[in-house]
Order: structure tokens, then sequence, then C-alpha cells
């Protein structure tokens, strides 16, 4: 392997036609920030060269909305499958020597560990061949199956809709993380459409590369992706935010801030909170909220965009927006 840094594909150009909303999906929030900033931050996380993202539909509004994020962005003038989106990218970087990281933009619980798992995983075999993070889930439906032969290595992954019975009964599953080495702008070149969606799937690279003599590699994530694989839907939105801010409320705990009912706090992923924060049940944090160290956020308050100064009492039930919030007069 060359050791060079990686080349992030971020696939953001699908309709999300399940979601029901004249947005693209990947613009949806979750914990307050779109569900394709989520996948860039976690893309940040292993210090990328470049990172491209595919867009098609509602592409100009993916491109205002990260305009400023340093990303490079390719067109899929029409969305003829995965395989096909990261097709359109070699132009733009398929010059490049690998590794290759390709992600989906609907997956906003990925996260720079898993990744960093995955790519460390891949550079132990070599750099060559692919390498996929997969995950077991309770319900796989809809899901992409991971097929493994009899030594327990990957032999394929089956979409569902081309599944027989026994696949659709395997739990294992593909989140649409994956590494490849350079190999796979050729074998995109091979990739056809025989399949019940009409569609070139990226997942068939599976197969190419065995056939190439080249390895497959698989890394099972444990995380939270487990409960969600990617936000197809409201109620999966939904969810993608329940779980977000879990992990929210987590972190800030481990970082020395009090919450007296965490389960009733809700924090934006923006918000920043000093040691020694002390939030009472039903405190709402939005919008880049940052509160000083000791500071005494009271039960049902709301503030948005506000700056809590160290050691300040804010009362129960207040309700702000772009404040100051100082200390009271001695």
């Amino acid at each position: 392997m060359s050791g060079t840094r990686p080349t992030v594909i971020v696939l953001a150009a699908g309709q999300g036609t399940r979601m029901r909303s004249r947005w693209p999906k990947v613009l949806h929030a979750a914990a307050g920030r779109p569900l394709l900033e989520h996948v860039l931050r976690a893309a940040r996380g292993v210090d990328p060269e470049v990172v491209a993202v595919v867009v098609g539909h509602g592409a100009d509004a993916v491109r205002a909305r990260f305009a400023g994020a340093g990303v490079v962005f390719v067109e899929q003038p029409s969305q003829r499958g995965t395989g096909d989106a990261v097709a359109c990218c070699a132009a733009a970087v398929g010059g490049r020597p690998g590794p290759f990281v390709v992600l989906s933009g609907d997956g906003p619980l990925l996260t720079s560990a898993a990744l960093r798992s995955a790519l460390a995983e891949h550079a132990a075999g070599g750099g060559d061949g692919m390498t996929l993070l997969t995950t077991e889930v309770e319900d796989p439906s809809g899901l992409g199956r991971v097929v493994r032969g009899p030594d327990g290595r990957v032999r394929a992954i089956v979409e569902e809709r081309d599944a027989d019975a026994a696949t659709r009964a395997l739990s294992e599953v593909n989140p649409g993380t994956y590494v490849f080495d350079d190999r796979l702008w050729s074998l995109l070149d091979g990739l056809d459409d025989d399949n019940a969606a009409g569609e070139f799937y990226l997942t068939d690279l599976v197969s190419a590369y065995l056939r190439a003599g080249l390895p497959v590699r698989a890394v099972r994530s444990d995380d939270e992706t487990r409960l969600l694989v990617g936000v197809n839907d409201r109620a999966q939105l939904a969810l993608a935010d329940r779980l977000l801010r879990d992990r929210i409320r987590r972190r800030w705990l481990a970082d020395g801030v009090t919450m007296v009912d965490p389960d009733t706090v809700y924090l934006d992923d923006d918000v920043v909170l000093a040691r020694d924060v002390v939030l009472e049940p039903g405190v709402v944090l939005t919008n880049g909220t940052r509160v000083g160290e000791g500071a005494f956020v009271g039960a049902y308050a709301h503030l948005d965009g506000c700056d809590v100064s160290a050691g300040a009492r804010v009362a129960p039930h207040t309700v702000a927006a772009g404040h100051n919030i100082p200390l009271p007069p001695s």
C-alpha cells in the first residue's frame, strides 16, 4: 500500500421518494444538521485528500447548502444505480492511487471510528481488493444481504429484490460503506444492469473483485448503525434524530455535564457545553447554543443560538434566541 491519504466519494444523488418531499433526502436534518453533513464530518475524521459528492436530484440545492464545505461536486445525469454514480467520478478522482472510500449520503450514524477500522483492515491486507463494513440487524427488510461462503468469507452482496428466501433470511447487511483499491475503475466498466431494478449495482463489485482473484474483506460494525443503516422515510429520519441525540447526550455526560433527567434533554449536534454545566429536565438547546462552565439552565428552558456565560443561571421556562445571557447583577 502506498500510504496515500484516502479519496472519499459520497453518494448523494438519489431522490428519496419515500420522504415525500420536494427537498433532496440528504438535506433533511437530524440532530440539527443535514444528513449529508453528518456523513461528511465522519469522512473528515480519516483525513481524506479529496471528498467528491455525487449529486443528482436537487443538485443545485445540495451545492448551495455545501458550497463552503471543501468538496468536489460530481453530477450523475440520470440515476442508474450506485455503480453508475461512482463511475461518474472517474474523471474527477479516478487518476488517484487510492484507497477510495465510498459512502452513502443518507447514513448519519456513520462514525470516523468505523471508517478508520475499515481502512486499517484494508491496509493490513496490503491495500489490494476491497473492504466493506457490515452490520447485523434485527429487521433486514429492504437491505442488501451479505452472503458468506463455508469459509466465512464474503462471497456476494445480494439486493433484497434479487434475493431468494434463504438469502432474505440472512441478518448481516450492507450499510453502504466500502474501501476499494484503484482497480475500482476498471471493474466498474464490467458491471451490467441485468437485475430486478435495471440498475448498475456497486454491490456487484464483490463478485467482480473475486473473479479477478482479488480479496474482499469485511469489518463488522457494532455501533448504532445496527439500529439504522440509512434514512429512507420520515419514520427513519425520526429514529436517526433520536439515536444521534442519544449519542450527543452520552458525549456531554462523559465530558462533565450534569443532566438531571437526560432522556428529556434535547441538544443539537452543534451545541457546546463546558464542564459542570447543569441542565434540568426538559431543556432544549439548539442552533449552536454555547453554555459556559458552571452555568445552570432551568427546567424547560429553550435557548436557540444563545451564549450563556460561565456561572450564569437561566430561569426555568426561559425562551430566548440569539441572546447573550450574562451573570445576574451582584
